[in-house]
């Protein structure tokens, strides 16, 4: 069973609608033992980080999140909450993944939203992905890239396209917006 995490953020249903297209049946749920017991979660999300986080503790998903030993897959506010910290709302963060998450300086139009290549491609989640493909972003906050990042984007700076650490995986981008290659990134997911 594959269980995506229900906590207050969006876009939880597209990410459902493309896991089932996929073939896997998939459950949205806040149980802690539902989640423990799944072959893999997903921690999708669209929406402000003080918010989700104050959800996540209050239903003691924190805790949860950090000790899930299946693969994990963290999309957008989901990446940025796996950090240790999001300028966003000066929030501390689940801690996973050794990076801050920064606003980005409104050089050029933020958000950053639409497609975009991403490159240094390391990581299982990217079987048959090519450096250089494009997959859709939008966020106005991102990650900054350390020993953990797995992809880069450059929109104003360079930061981490994607993000994994042991059993933990993460996607700035929407893999389940990106067509075929978003497709593919979430089957290689599946598969592990």
């Amino acid at each position: 069973m594959i269980a995506i995490v229900k906590y207050n953020a969006g876009n939880i249903t597209s990410v459902k609608n493309a896991v089932e297209r996929l073939g896997y049946s998939c459950v949205v749920t806040d149980d802690e033992t539902l989640l423990k017991q799944a072959d893999k979660v997903i921690f999708p999300g669209v929406g402000e980080a003080s918010t989700a986080m104050n959800y996540l503790k209050e239903k003691g998903l924190d805790e949860v999140i950090k000790n899930l030993t299946q693969p994990v897959l963290g999309i957008c506010l989901g990446q940025q909450l796996l950090c240790q910290f999001s300028e966003e709302g000066n929030t501390e963060c689940l801690g996973i993944f050794d990076a801050t998450v920064k606003r980005f300086e409104p050089k050029l139009k933020v958000p950053h939203m639409g497609w975009n290549n991403i490159s240094d491609l390391n990581s299982v989640l990217y079987n048959g992905i090519s450096d250089q493909d494009d997959f859709y972003f939008v966020h106005s906050y991102y990650a900054e890239i350390g020993k953990e990042t797995t992809a880069i984007c450059n929109y104003i700076v360079p930061f981490s396209a994607s993000m994994e650490k042991d059993n933990f995986f993460a996607t700035q981008f929407h893999p389940e917006k990106s067509s075929s290659l978003g497709e593919q990134l979430l089957l290689n997911f599946l598969k592990l």
